[in-house]
Formats: structure tokens, C-alpha cells, sequence
């Protein structure tokens, strides 16, 4: 397994999360709609919003997991936020880097992963909005196209720019 890397710039990547003030607050429809929406869009039995702390990654919403949290070291979000674009995972148990994860070896047993990086206002990646299968898959170009919108419709909610309700 290939541990989730850390950016140059943490010290101000966690600043730009901690500005946010959503770490460990209740749900929010407003998240909670994102994540039920993309998980109905891609036909796939888990979606999450997360947040990369530290040391863990955590959910501000999600959709098919009861966990709230896994360590930042074997999270697929961790290596998200490394990318300006999607990051997808088509089969985790063939991949080196994720093949004895204990995500895909155990509880939830991932296969596919897509993650869309989130940015906070600073433009620093402070999470993704992510979707989860438990068999491998290939995502086509509308389903990127949806996942991107819906990255980019996540942004502006994080930024404070409320969608019509």
C-alpha cells in the first residue's frame, strides 16, 4: 500500500480547512443533497463529501457508510487532493497502490474510486467529493461530466455561495 502523500504546502492547506470552521459539525442538507445526488447520478452505493485533516479524513456527509472518519494514511482522498483533476481508481485490488488496503481488504471493500477534488477559497484541495463501488468500474464521459459539475457546484458551497434551495 502507498500511503497517502502530503502536499508542500500543508501548513496552509490545514489553515484553509480550519477557515472553513466545518470540521466535526452536524450534517448539512446542503452537502448531504450533493452527496445523495452524484451517489443517484452514478449509480453507486457510496458518496462522500470529505475533508483531509491531519490525520484522518473526515465526512462531512455521506451516503452509504456509517463511518465518519479513516486515517488520512490509507484514505483514496488523501491521494485526491494531490491531483487538479479527477482521480479514479477503476479496480483498487489491482492496483499497487491500494491492492492491501485495508479499505479494500476489509470493511467497505472498495474496488472503484473516483474522487473529485474540493479547494477552499485560497484555491488549497481540502478534500474531495467522492464516490465508491464495491466492484471495479469505469466511469464514462458524462459521468465525469457529472461528477465534475457537481465538484465544481460543491466548490461554490464551500466558498459560501449558497445554490438556490
Amino acid at each position: 500500500m502507498t500511503p497517502a502523500p502530503v502536499p508542500a504546502d500543508e501548513a496552509d492547506r490545514l489553515n484553509a480547512l480550519r477557515d472553513l470552521l466545518l470540521l466535526d459539525t452536524p450534517p448539512e442538507e446542503r452537502y448531504d443533497r450533493l452527496a445523495r445526488f452524484v451517489a443517484e447520478q452514478l449509480n453507486v452505493p457510496i458518496a462522500l463529501l470529505t475533508l483531509v485533516d491531519g490525520q484522518r479524513q473526515w465526512f462531512k456527509s455521506r451516503v452509504g457508510l456509517e463511518a465518519t472518519e479513516t486515517p488520512r494514511d490509507i484514505s483514496f482522498c488523501g491521494h485526491a487532493i494531490m491531483k487538479n483533476d479527477l482521480f479514479v481508481v477503476e479496480d483498487a485490488s489491482s492496483d499497487p497502490r491500494f491492492a492491501d488496503n485495508p479499505l479494500v481488504t476489509g470493511e467497505p471493500h472498495i474496488r472503484f474510486y473516483a474522487g473529485a477534488p474540493l479547494s477552499a477559497p485560497s484555491g488549497h484541495h481540502i478534500g474531495t467529493l467522492c464516490v465508491i463501488d464495491t466492484v471495479p468500474r469505469t466511469l464514462g464521459p458524462v459521468e465525469l461530466s457529472i461528477l465534475d459539475a457537481l465538484r465544481r457546484l460543491a466548490n461554490e458551497t464551500l466558498a459560501g455561495k449558497e445554490a438556490d434551495e
